[in-house]
C-alpha cells in the first residue's frame, strides 16, 4: 500500500511539472498581452482600438475549453499544427491576457489625465510618458487585480488535459483510471493544486506590499 501511494505521488509530481511549465510561460506571456491590449484601448485609434477590443470581447466572452478545442483540434484544418504544451499556452496566454487588459485599463483610468499633460509640457512624446508615467503606476494599481487572475491561471491549467496533454490532472486521471482509487488520487491532486495557489498567492501578497503606492 504504501510502495503504492509514493508511486502514485511520484507521477503526479511528473505532472506538476509539466504545470508548472504551463504556468511558467503563460503568466508573463499573457501580461504582456494584458499591457497592450489595455493601452491599445485605451491610447489606440482607427486601427488598434477596435482589434483590442475585439480581442478582449472574443476572449472573455468565450468558454476556456472551447479556446483549447479550436486552437488544437480546429487549427489544423486551416494548416496550423500546435503541440500540446504549445497549444495550451496559447489558449491560457491568450485568455489570461484578455482579463488582464481589464484589469490594467482600470488602472490607466484611475490614474488622473494632469499627468499625461504634464508630461506633454515637459517634453515628452506620447510614448515616452507612458513609458515612464502611465505604465509604472498601471502595473502598480493592477498588481491586486492581475494576482486574482495569475491565480486563476494555476487552477485552469488544469483543463490542458483535453489537448491530451498529461499535466497533474492528466496524470491523475490517468492513475485513478489504472488503480481505480479515485478518491485518494484525486484528493492528492487537489492538495497539491492547493499548495501551488498557496505559494502563489503568499508571494504575490509580498509583491504587492513591496510595491505598494503609500497613502494611495
Amino acid at each position: 500500500m504504501s510502495f503504492l501511494l509514493i508511486e502514485i505521488i511520484l507521477r503526479l509530481l511528473q505532472g506538476m511539472y509539466i504545470t508548472l511549465q504551463l504556468i511558467a510561460f503563460s503568466i508573463p506571456i499573457g501580461l504582456v498581452i494584458g499591457v497592450v491590449v489595455a493601452l491599445g484601448r485605451v491610447y489606440g485609434r482607427i486601427v488598434l482600438f477596435p482589434l483590442a477590443w475585439g480581442y478582449q470581447l472574443l476572449f472573455r466572452g468565450t468558454p476556456l475549453l472551447l479556446q483549447l478545442f479550436v486552437i488544437y483540434y480546429g487549427l489544423p484544418h486551416c494548416g496550423v499544427v500546435l503541440s500540446p504544451f504549445v497549444s495550451a499556452v496559447t489558449a491560457f496566454s491568450l485568455c489570461s491576457g484578455a482579463y488582464h487588459s481589464e484589469y490594467l485599463r482600470g488602472a490607466i483610468l484611475s490614474i488622473q489625465g494632469g499627468q499625461m499633460e504634464a508630461a506633454r509640457a515637459l517634453g515628452m512624446d506620447k510614448i515616452q510618458a507612458i513609458r515612464s508615467i502611465i505604465l509604472p503606476q498601471m502595473l502598480r494599481r493592477a498588481l491586486p487585480g492581475c494576482s486574482n487572475e495569475i491565480v486563476y491561471l494555476i487552477k485552469y491549467s488544469s483543463l490542458s488535459y483535453i489537448v491530451t496533454l498529461v499535466d497533474l490532472t492528466g496524470q491523475g486521471r490517468l492513475i485513478a483510471y489504472e488503480t481505480f482509487r479515485f478518491f485518494e488520487v484525486f484528493l492528492i491532486v487537489g492538495l497539491i493544486y492547493f499548495g501551488m495557489v498557496t505559494i502563489a498567492n503568499r508571494c504575490l501578497d509580498a509583491v504587492e506590499k513591496k510595491v505598494h503606492i503609500p497613502g494611495l
